[in-house]
């Protein structure tokens, strides 16, 4: 179970990555979102950690 839970994280952690990849190419990005996005990753990688 822990397994399927860490697996998940990882997939969120990687798909935030790329969205943060994607909004940063942008001709003008979102610097707001990219903080809320950044502060997404961090909080997974965090929780990953952890396990």
């Amino acid at each position: 179970m822990e397994q399927a839970h860490f697996s998940a994280l990882e997939a969120k952690h990687a798909g935030l990555e790329h969205r943060i990849a994607e909004e940063s190419r942008r001709p003008s990005p979102d610097s707001a979102m990219l903080a809320q996005l950044k502060k997404q990753k961090l909080k997974i990688k965090e929780e990953l950690a952890e396990l």
